[in-house]
């Protein structure tokens, strides 16, 4: 067989199963979450944050921490808990340390005269906590509200 015949061969080989694999949900399925969760947490109350992160070791334990996507969003008063001078700092490096995502709303920012400066380090930021909340719902994520 000609090396020009091979090359084709080849080629029409991997064009027949590059698509096939692509559109494969098992392939996809490995790659993202099975679950994605969302919890609000918007009052200035360490024990509300320290009942919102033992959920979050819960949720992990039982489902496997590469298997969930979870996201912390911190808006109005529940800000107090992620500023510099937060007292669930620890707590708060174990869960980011665990893949969690923590975010504020940067409109209670604005209103409350914080900047990132403020902010505990490694959090993420979000325009409005209420329009994340309701983008997440929609794109599928739980929503909890310890």
């Amino acid at each position: 067989m000609s090396q020009m015949k091979v090359c084709l061969f080849a080629m029409l080989f991997l064009l027949a199963i590059l698509p096939a694999q692509a559109a494969d949900p098992q392939t996809k399925r490995n790659k993202a979450p099975a679950h994605k969760v969302i919890f609000q947490v918007s009052d200035s109350d360490p024990q509300k944050w320290y009942l919102t992160l033992s959920n979050i070791k819960n949720v992990q334990k039982e489902l496997g921490k590469g298997k969930v996507r979870i996201e912390v969003l911190v808006y109005g008063p529940g800000l107090d808990m992620v500023t510099l001078e937060t007292e669930v700092a620890e707590k708060l490096e174990e869960a980011m340390g665990n893949g969690v995502k923590i975010v504020a709303c940067e409109n209670t920012m604005i209103g409350r005269r914080l900047t990132r400066s403020d902010m505990f380090p490694g959090i993420g930021y979000v325009k409005t906590g209420v329009v994340e909340l309701m983008k997440r719902q929609r794109a599928g994520w739980s929503y909890v509200r310890p």
